[in-house]
C-alpha cells in the first residue's frame, strides 16, 4: 500500500505535466483530464482511510522510505529522506483533500479564462497539500508545505475577484500579495525552528521518528515551541494574524476559496500537532495557556465578526477564523479527548465550509452580487441551492446529526477537563453567535417573501450539484456514524501525548 502514498503526490504532479502539455485551444480536453485525475485521487483517499489500520504500535502505516541526500558532511550518515507514511491524524486529512479537489474540479468546469494554467496552479496546491500530511521528514514536509502555499497568489490575483464597500475597493492584487506576506512570514519562523531542532537533535537527520525519539532540553522546548506554533499557527488563522484569510477567501475563486478554507487552513494546525506539540511536549505544556487564549479570542472574534458582514463570502471567511479558533483550543487541552476534537473539527470545518463557498459561488455566478440583505425568498426559486447551504449552515452551528456537533462537543469537554472552565463557557458563547448569524443569513437570503429581482435566476449547474452533494454525504457520514474517524485519530493522539 505504500504505493497509494506515492500516487498521491504523484498523480497531480503527473496532471500538472499533462495539462502543461495539452494546447490552449482544447479547454474541455483540460477539464476531462481535471477530472480523471480528480477522481483518482478521492478514490486512492477514501481506499487510504478505509485501509488504515488503526490498532498497534505508533500509528505508522504504508511506510516508505526513499533514500534522497546521503553522507553529506553537514548531515552525517543518515541525510534526508523522502519518508511518507500515513498515521490515524494525517488518514482523515488525506480523505478530507481527495473529497474537496474531486468536488472542486466540478466547481471549476466554467472557467474558461486560461483553464490551462489554472489547473496547473491548482493540481500543483494539492499536491504540496497532500505532501504536507503524508510527510515524515522535516525537510521535505517544509518544501511540500511551500508548494501548498506559493500558488496561491496567482489563484487569486490572477482569477479572483475585487470587492468593493461603497468608495473603497480590496483589490484581488492586494488579497494575494497579504496572504503570501503574511505566509511566508510564518514560513521564515519555521524555517528557523526546523534547523534549530535539526541541530539540537544532533542525530543528523530531519526524520520525524528519529527526532521524536530525542529528549530535547525544558528550555530549549520553550524558546522553540512558539516559532512552530506562530508559524504554523498563521495558516491556522490563529488570532491576531488571521486577517489575511478573510480577504484571501473573499477574492479568490470559488474553487480556490473552497480548498483555502476547507484544506490549507488545516495544514497549519496539523503542523501544531505534527511538529510542535509532538517534538517538544514540555513546551506545548508551557504554552497551553497562550494558545488556549489566543483560540478562545479567535473563535469569539471570528464569530462576532461573521455577524456583521452583508457580504456572504465575508461571513462564511470570518466563520473559518472562529472555526479554526475551536481546532485551537482542542489542540492546547493536550488531553486525548480535546485533541480528537481538534482533528474531528479539521475534517468538519473542511467539508462544511467547502459546501458554504461552493454555494456562495453558485449564486453569485448568476447574481453578481454576495450582499445578503439583497436577496430574499431564494429557496422559491433554487431550492437545491438552499437546501445544501442550510446544511452546511446548520453542521457550522453544531447541530446533532451533522458533523460540527460531534468535533464541537469533543473540543468543549476536553477544554473542562483540562481546567479552562473559562475557555469552555467563552466557546460555547461563539458557539451561540455562530447559530445567531447562520441562521439570520438563512432567514434573510433563502427564506421569507420572494425578491422579484431574482425571477431569472436557475438552479445550480449539475457539476455544482454534484460537488456539493459530495460534501453532503460526508458532513452527514461523520454526524451520525463519527467512530471510523474516532477510532482512527485517538490512539494516534495517545501516541503523541503520551498518554
Amino acid at each position: 500500500m505504500d504505493w497509494v502514498l506515492f500516487a498521491l503526490i504523484a498523480i497531480p504532479v503527473g496532471a500538472v505535466l499533462v495539462f502543461m502539455l495539452i494546447p490552449s485551444r482544447y479547454p474541455q480536453l483540460v477539464r476531462n483530464v481535471a477530472v480523471v485525475s480528480g477522481f483518482a485521487l478521492f478514490v486512492l483517499s477514501v481506499l487510504v482511510f478505509v485501509k488504515y489500520e488503526f490498532e498497534g504500535g505508533n500509528g505508522l502505516r504504508f511506510d516508505l522510505q526513499l533514500d534522497w541526500l546521503e553522507n553529506v558532511a553537514f548531515l552525517g550518515e543518515n541525510g534526508i529522506t523522502y519518508h511518507l507514511a500515513v498515521d490515524g491524524i494525517s488518514a482523515p486529512m488525506v480523505l478530507l483533500t481527495g473529497i474537496v479537489i474531486f468536488a472542486g474540479v466540478f466547481i471549476s468546469w466554467n472557467i474558461d479564462y486560461r483553464n490551462k494554467d489554472y489547473f496547473v496552479l491548482l493540481f500543483l496546491l494539492v499536491s504540496g497539500v497532500f505532501g504536507v500530511f503524508l510527510s515524515l521528514d522535516l525537510f521535505f514536509l517544509f518544501f511540500f508545505y511551500e508548494v501548498a502555499v506559493l500558488p496561491m497568489y496567482l489563484l487569486i490575483a490572477v482569477w479572483g475577484a475585487s470587492s468593493n464597500f461603497g468608495t473603497f475597493t480590496r483589490t484581488k492584487e492586494y488579497a494575494a500579495m497579504k496572504l503570501v506576506l503574511y505566509l511566508v512570514g510564518g514560513s521564515a519562523l519555521i524555517f528557523i525552528g526546523i534547523f534549530a531542532t535539526f541541530v539540537e537533535a544532533g542525530q543528523g537527520t530531519f526524520d520525524l521518528p528519529v527526532l521524536g525519539a530525542v529528549t530535547y532540553d525544558e528550555n530549549f522546548q520553550k524558546a522553540v515551541f512558539p516559532l512552530y506554533a506562530l508559524g504554523f499557527g498563521i495558516l491556522a488563522g490563529l488570532w491576531p494574524f488571521h486577517t489575511w484569510s478573510p480577504d484571501g477567501h473573499v477574492a479568490a475563486p470559488t474553487a480556490v476559496s473552497m480548498l483555502h478554507a476547507g484544506v490549507l487552513m488545516k495544514l497549519g494546525a496539523f503542523g501544531i500537532l505534527r511538529v510542535a506539540i509532538t517534538l517538544f511536549p514540555e513546551g506545548a505544556e508551557f504554552w497551553a495557556p497562550v494558545l488556549m487564549t489566543l483560540g478562545v479570542t479567535g473563535a469569539l472574534y471570528g464569530a462576532v465578526s461573521a455577524m456583521a458582514q452583508r457580504d456572504l463570502k465575508y461571513m462564511v471567511g470570518y466563520s473559518s477564523v472562529s472555526h479554526m479558533g475551536f481546532v485551537l483550543m482542542g489542540l492546547a487541552t493536550l488531553t486525548t479527548i480535546g485533541v480528537n476534537g481538534a482533528v474531528l473539527q479539521m475534517f468538519a470545518h473542511g467539508v462544511m465550509t467547502a459546501l458554504m463557498f461552493a454555494m456562495v459561488g453558485a449564486v453569485y455566478d448568476q447574481a453578481h452580487v454576495r450582499d445578503m440583505t439583497l436577496f430574499g425568498g431564494l429557496a422559491h426559486k433554487t431550492p437545491r441551492l438552499a437546501a445544501f447551504f442550510a446544511i452546511a449552515g446548520l453542521s457550522s452551528l453544531g447541530l446533532p446529526g451533522l458533523a460540527g456537533f460531534v468535533a464541537e462537543f469533543h473540543i468543549f469537554v476536553g477544554t473542562f477537563r483540562a481546567g479552562y472552565e473559562w475557555a469552555g463557557v467563552l466557546g460555547i458563547l461563539a458557539a451561540a453567535i455562530t447559530a445567531t448569524y447562520i441562521l439570520r443569513m438563512l432567514a434573510m437570503a433563502f427564506f421569507g417573501p420572494f425578491n422579484e429581482r431574482w425571477a431569472g435566476l436557475k438552479e445550480m449547474r449539475r457539476g455544482e450539484q454534484f460537488g456539493g452533494a459530495l460534501l453532503i454525504v460526508f458532513i452527514v457520514f461523520m454526524g451520525v456514524w463519527p467512530a471510523p474517524f474516532i477510532d482512527r485519530i485517538s490512539e494516534s493522539v495517545e501516541f503523541i501525548l503520551r498518554v
